[in-house]
C-alpha cells in the first residue's frame, strides 16, 4: 500500500474504504525534465496526482508565447478529464524531474460509479468548486446542507387570523388564550398584523375603547415571505427592515392567503448558537453602552459563519444589515429627532456595497434637506464620528468622514460637488464619483440619497470620455500570474485586493454607471448588468464566483489576524504555497477570469490595456 495523502479533494469525497483503494490500487512513476506525459489527442489511461515536480499544462493550438496555459505543482492532479472524454484535449509535459502517483483508468471509473460526489467533482464549474471548498471548511460536520438550506417551512408557526371587525377585548383574549404574542387581520385589501405591543398601546397611550375593532390598529405594510425561501434570508430581512415577524404567503403574493408566520426568536433559536443573538442584541439595545456591548460581537458572529460554512453572499448580506442597524442606532440616539427626516447619514466604500464582512475604516457622509437650518451639525457629526470609532469603526485615513465637512452638504451643494468632479475628471475626483457610486443610506431620509445618486447618472452615465477615464483605474493594477498563466509565488504573498477585487469592483461599477444600475452590491449589480444584457450570464456567473473566492481569501487573512494579534501581517496578501491544491487551482483560475474581464474593459472603453 503506497503512503499518500488523500485528505483533499477530490479524494475528501471518498470514504475511507474508497482511500484504501486508491491507496492499494496507484503505483509511482518517474518522469524527466521536459518529457511528455500525456500528448493531445491521446486516450487517458491513468489520472495523475504530482508527488514532487512541476507540469505544464500546453495548449497546442495557440502560438508558442500563449500555449502554456495551466501549471501544476505538488498536491495537484490531471489526466481525468482526458479519461472521461476519451481522450487528452491538451498536451501535458514536465518542466523539471517529476514524481507521479498513477491512478489506473479502471479504478478510477469504478470509483466514480462508486462515489457520485468523487464523479461530480471533475465535471464542475468555478462556482460549484466554490462551494466544495466552503463546505470543506466547515467545522464540527455542519454544513450548507444543515445550516444554509434550512428553509422558512420547517421554522414557521401556523397563522392566528380573526375578523377586522374583532374587537381589542376579543383579540386580547384569543392571545391569552393562544399564548402567542400576534396575530393576523383579516382586512379587505388583505392581511394585516397586530401584536400585544400595539394592544397594549391603543389600551394605555391611546386610550381607546377595548371594543374598537382591529382594523383601526392593525399594520397592513408586511413583511413576507414565501414557504421556500431560505431561512438565513428571512434573518437578513428581519435585520434590515427592521422587525421581528414575517408572515409566509403561498405565493410569495399580497394578496394570497397567509400560511404562516416566522418569529425573530424561532429563527435565532432554530439556528442554535448563541452567536446569532448578536442581531437581537442590537435590535434590543436601549443605550450606547449597550449597542458597545453587543458591536463588539460581530467578529465572534463572522467566525461562526465562516466555521459552519455559510455562503458568502448570505454572511455579507448579513452582516451588512447588521453593520447598518447599528450605524443607525447611534444616530438615533445622538442626533435629535427632528432633524432625521431632513437629513440622510450614508456609508460609502465597501460599507455601502455591503461588501465589508469586518469592520474597517469609515467612509460616510450627510446629505441635509435644502433649507434645513441645524444649529451644531458640525459638534454634533463630530460626536457621531467618535461614537462609531468606539464602536469598532476606525476612522478613514483619507478623512471621509462626517466629521470631515467636505463630506457633509446640502441636496444642491452635492449636486454642485459632483458637476465638479465630472468636469474634472482627474484622479480625486474620479475617486469621489466612485465613492459617491456606492453609497447607500442607513439612517434619516434615504429620498434625500435617492437625489443626489440621481443626479450622479444623469451627469454621467453618458459621458463616453469621463466613462474612459473611470474605467481606467480598474487596469491600474497587474494580475499576479506569470507571463505562462500560472500564479505568481512571492514569499510575501500576492496582493488578493489589488489583483483580485479591485479590477471585479471597479470595472463592474463603471458598467453600472454606464447603465445606471441602482444597487450597490457588486452582486446585484452583475445581476442587473447580466439581465440587461451589457453581459453574458455566463461571464456575470464566473465573476461574482471570483469575487467571492478572493473575498473569502481574504477573510480568511483578517480572521487570523485578529487570532494572532499580528498587526504587521497584510489582510491582503496571500501565500500561495500555503493554500491547498484545490485554492490554488481556483484562485488560478478566478484569477485569469480577472484578466480577460479586464481585456474586455479595456475593447469597451478604449484603453490601453497592459
Amino acid at each position: 500500500m503506497v503512503d499518500v495523502d488523500l485528505s483533499q479533494p477530490p479524494f475528501s469525497f471518498l470514504s475511507e474504504e474508497g482511500r484504501d483503494r486508491v491507496r492499494n490500487g496507484i503505483d509511482l512513476a518517474y518522469f524527466d525534465r521536459d518529457e511528455v506525459i500525456l500528448e493531445t489527442g491521446q486516450p487517458g489511461e491513468y489520472v495523475f496526482l504530482i508527488h514532487k515536480g512541476e507540469v505544464a499544462e500546453l495548449d497546442t493550438t495557440l502560438p508558442g508565447a500563449r500555449e502554456r496555459i495551466g501549471h501544476y505543482t505538488a498536491g495537484d492532479l490531471f489526466g481525468a478529464i482526458s479519461i472521461l472524454n476519451g481522450k487528452s484535449r491538451y498536451r501535458f509535459r514536465t518542466e523539471q524531474e517529476c514524481l507521479c502517483y498513477l491512478l489506473p483508468k479502471a479504478l478510477f471509473l469504478q470509483l466514480c460509479d462508486d462515489y457520485p460526489a468523487f464523479a461530480e467533482f471533475f465535471r464542475q464549474t468555478l462556482a460549484h468548486k466554490a462551494r466544495l471548498l466552503t463546505e470543506q471548511r466547515a467545522e464540527g460536520g455542519v454544513t450548507m446542507a444543515g445550516f444554509m438550506l434550512a428553509k422558512v417551512s420547517e421554522c414557521m408557526r401556523p397563522p392566528l387570523c380573526m375578523g377586522a371587525e374583532t374587537t381589542i377585548a376579543e383579540a386580547v383574549a384569543r392571545l391569552h388564550e393562544s399564548h402567542a404574542d400576534s396575530l393576523l387581520v383579516e382586512g379587505d385589501s388583505g392581511a394585516g398584523m397586530v401584536t400585544k405591543t400595539d394592544l397594549l398601546e391603543a389600551l394605555v397611550l391611546q386610550e381607546r375603547d377595548k371594543e374598537s375593532s382591529l382594523q383601526e390598529i392593525a399594520h397592513f405594510e408586511l413583511v413576507t415571505v414565501r414557504p421556500d425561501q431560505y431561512l438565513f434570508e428571512v434573518l437578513v430581512m428581519m435585520t434590515r427592515f427592521k422587525v421581528e415577524r414575517v408572515v409566509v404567503m403561498e405565493r410569495g403574493e399580497e394578496q394570497a392567503p397567509p400560511i404562516g408566520v416566522v418569529e425573530l426568536t424561532d429563527v435565532l433559536s432554530y439556528f442554535s448558537s448563541r452567536s446569532y443573538v448578536v442581531s437581537l442584541q442590537v435590535e434590543q439595545a436601549d443605550s450606547l453602552e449597550a449597542l458597545f456591548r453587543a458591536s463588539r460581537r460581530t467578529p465572534e458572529l463572522v467566525k461562526a459563519l465562516m466555521a459552519q460554512g455559510v455562503k458568502l453572499r448570505f454572511a455579507m448580506d448579513l452582516l451588512a444589515a447588521l453593520n447598518g442597524r447599528i450605524i443607525s442606532k447611534a444616530w438615533g440616539f445622538l442626533i435629535d429627532e427632528r432633524y432625521h427626516q431632513e437629513s440622510c447619514l450614508m456609508v460609502m466604500g465597501s460599507e455601502g456595497r455591503g461588501e465589508q464582512i469586518l469592520k474597517t475604516d469609515q467612509d460616510n457622509g450627510l446629505i441635509l434637506a435644502d433649507g434645513l437650518e441645524w444649529p451644531g451639525v458640525e459638534t454634533q457629526m463630530q460626536r457621531l464620528t467618535e461614537t462609531l470609532i468606539e464602536l469598532g469603526y476606525p476612522p478613514c485615513p483619507g478623512n471621509i468622514m462626517v466629521s470631515n465637512p467636505e463630506w457633509v452638504g446640502s441636496v444642491s451643494q452635492w449636486r454642485e460637488r459632483i458637476a465638479r468632479w465630472a468636469e474634472k475628471r482627474d484622479g480625486d475626483s474620479l475617486m469621489k464619483l466612485a465613492i459617491m457610486l456606492d453609497s447607500h443610506a442607513v439612517a434619516g431620509n434615504p429620498a434625500l440619497l435617492d437625489r443626489v445618486r440621481q443626479s450622479l447618472f444623469e451627469q454621467c452615465s453618458r459621458d463616453e470620455l469621463l466613462l474612459s477615464y473611470f474605467a481606467r483605474a480598474a487596469l491600474r493594477f497587474s494580475t499576479p500570474l506569470t507571463l505562462f498563466g500560472s500564479l505568481k509565488k512571492p514569499q510575501h504573498g500576492i496582493d488578493i485586493k489589488k489583483g483580485g477585487i479591485f479590477p471585479i469592483v471597479h470595472g463592474v461599477r463603471t458598467m453600472a454607471l454606464e447603465r445606471a444600475v441602482k444597487p450597490t452590491s457588486t452582486l446585484e449589480r452583475l445581476e442587473a448588468l447580466a439581465a440587461d444584457g451589457r453581459l453574458e450570464e455566463r461571464v456575470a456567473e464566473n465573476l461574482a464566483e471570483a469575487l467571492s473566492l478572493f473575498t473569502e481569501l481574504r477573510l480568511k487573512q483578517q480572521l487570523e489576524r485578529l487570532d494572532d494579534d499580528v498587526a504587521s501581517k497584510s489582510p491582503d496578501r496571500v501565500v500561495v504555497q500555503q493554500l491547498s491544491s484545490l485554492e490554488r487551482d481556483l484562485l488560478r483560475e478566478a484569477l485569469h477570469i480577472v484578466k480577460d474581464f479586464k481585456q474586455s474593459l479595456s475593447q469597451r472603453y478604449h484603453l490601453e490595456y497592459s
